[in-house]
């Protein structure tokens, strides 16, 4: 696979995922947070779209929730780069029926390059570096460079 160099707009768009146990957390920090991601675009899955916005008043795209397939919606976004950050406060302690789904979405990002917190603490270091809020360079696979290559 080859790779190609993209920049990340200093106004990123950013995915807000939190399991069922999870989304006090998730709120408290949106809420400790409000003014670092009101300059950014927001997207959330179902219910925690809600709980953020409703707590916060933040303006939120809200996609499905995420075992009717929010996460697959992430992960799309990603793939076609309208997803920059993903924040996914995931319970490590609760059986997910979807958990296929989450690992998906957490190997898209992987594969996509894309900055992923899966907790408050590796939140907080994320939205307090200096490249949270500033364009920055990231390599991503170069799908067109993959698909030439497959068909010739």
């Amino acid at each position: 696979m080859e790779y190609k160099n993209i920049t990340l707009p200093a106004n990123k768009s950013i995915a807000l995922i939190a399991h069922d146990n999870k989304k006090p957390d998730i709120v408290k920090w949106c809420q400790d947070h409000k003014e670092d991601l009101s300059g950014h675009t927001l997207y959330a899955t179902g219910t925690t779209g809600s709980v953020i916005s409703n707590a916060t008043g933040l303006t939120i795209q809200r996609l499905i929730s995420g075992p009717l397939g929010g996460d697959q919606q992430v992960g799309s976004l990603i793939t076609e780069g309208k997803v920059d950050f993903l924040i996914f406060f995931w319970d490590p302690f609760e059986p997910m029926p979807h958990d296929p789904d989450v690992k998906a979405l957490l190997r898209i990002a992987a594969v996509w390059n894309i900055p992923v917190a899966c907790n408050p603490i590796s939140a907080d270091f994320m939205i307090a570096s200096p490249l949270f809020a500033t364009e920055f360079q990231r390599s991503v696979p170069d799908y067109e460079s993959y698909i030439t290559k497959r068909t010739h």
